[in-house]
């Protein structure tokens, strides 16, 4: 089944409220046309899952400055000041969460577990709220699972049918994110035929691919 979409196919599986995962580190690896497409759209009351909310004016960051987000659950907020000002002012809701900690909890949701033990954040304002577990003589986080309704994928290259093969940077967050939401969209950076990868570089499996967004959208 060949998988490859126009922007516009996907365009009405973007609602107000969604929560969704954005792959890629500090808009390397982020799937740029998916991000403009919603903001095309401008669906509001986001709640974006994602390593980082990049620069003012890049990848996730143009979704804060547009403010179409209400939430962000991420690692890192220090490259754009405009998350920054609108956490600190109350305007929205910040979730950071230690980027071990975080991928975790999406690998977690991805593999069916019911969250994972870490003892990061023992003793300090992460554990606020969260069970504490003792194993062994030494204390434990349990950090529940994080899934969305929608992830959107960026990857090197994909086969039609949705096979992912994922360069440097693309493979940050990207292939767990993948896992972990009800809709999956990749975002390829170039397609080629079913049977011109080889298997052993595949990383995402075609099973959990819903759409291709490919060099011609």
């Amino acid at each position: 089944m060949n998988k490859v979409v126009s922007l516009e196919r996907v365009r009405p599986l973007l609602k107000d409220g969604m929560s969704i995962m954005i792959g890629g580190f500090l808009a390397c690896g982020t799937p740029e046309k998916m991000i403009d497409l919603l903001i095309e759209t401008k669906v509001k009351d986001l709640t974006i899952i994602a390593n980082d909310t990049s620069f003012i004016d890049r990848g996730i960051g143009k979704l804060i400055v547009n403010g179409q987000v209400k939430r962000v659950v991420a690692s890192h907020i220090g490259t754009n000041a405009e998350t920054g000002r609108l956490m600190t002012e109350g305007k929205m809701e910040v979730e950071l969460v230690p980027q071990g900690t975080l991928i975790e909890r999406i690998r977690a949701a991805g593999a069916g577990l019911g969250g994972v033990l870490t003892p990061t954040g023992v003793g300090t304002m992460v554990e606020e709220g969260k069970q504490k577990l003792t194993i062994e003589g030494k204390e434990y986080l349990l950090e529940l699972p994080i899934k969305a309704d929608l992830a959107l994928v960026y990857a090197s290259v994909v086969d039609e049918v949705g096979n992912a093969v994922y360069y440097g940077t693309t493979r940050n967050f990207n292939p767990l994110i993948a896992t972990a939401a009800e809709i999956v969209i990749v975002e390829a950076e170039k397609i080629v035929k079913v049977g011109m990868l080889d298997p052993n570089n595949i990383i995402t499996p075609s099973v959990l691919v819903d759409y291709i967004i490919g060099e011609e959208s």
